[in-house]
């Protein structure tokens, strides 16, 4: 009868063991892991917009706050900025789609034709 019990309660462990890791998967995996999402009707302001991995333990992230992207090198000693305050490329900030950059390259190209005999 001791026997018995005891099998009873080693499978129910295992039982219930098995369920804590399935849920701990499920969250991970649908991204439940405590990612907070902005506040309704607001709309997010960061976001990973790409990684690169340089070793199996280090790796490159650009991030984007506000259209304003920063470079942050992320490893086993914590995070470290490599670059802050890059335009991205589709804000007002960047150069190519500014009018004045624009102009510039309209008055290269007059003054390349202009020195042509």
């Amino acid at each position: 009868m001791d026997l018995d019990l005891l099998i009873r309660f080693i499978l129910a462990l295992l039982f219930v063991l098995a369920l804590i890791g399935l849920f701990a998967w499920a969250a991970r995996r649908f991204g439940l892991t405590g990612r907070l999402g902005p506040a309704i009707g607001k709309a997010r302001r960061l976001r990973i917009v790409e990684v690169a991995p340089l070793d199996p333990k280090t790796r490159l992230v650009l991030l984007r706050r506000d259209d304003v992207e920063h470079l942050v090198l992320v490893g086993p000693g914590g995070g470290l900025v490599v670059e802050s305050g890059i335009h991205s490329p589709g804000s007002a900030g960047s150069l190519a789609g500014s009018p004045a950059f624009a102009e510039i390259m309209a008055g290269t190209d007059a003054a390349r034709d202009e020195a042509k005999p």
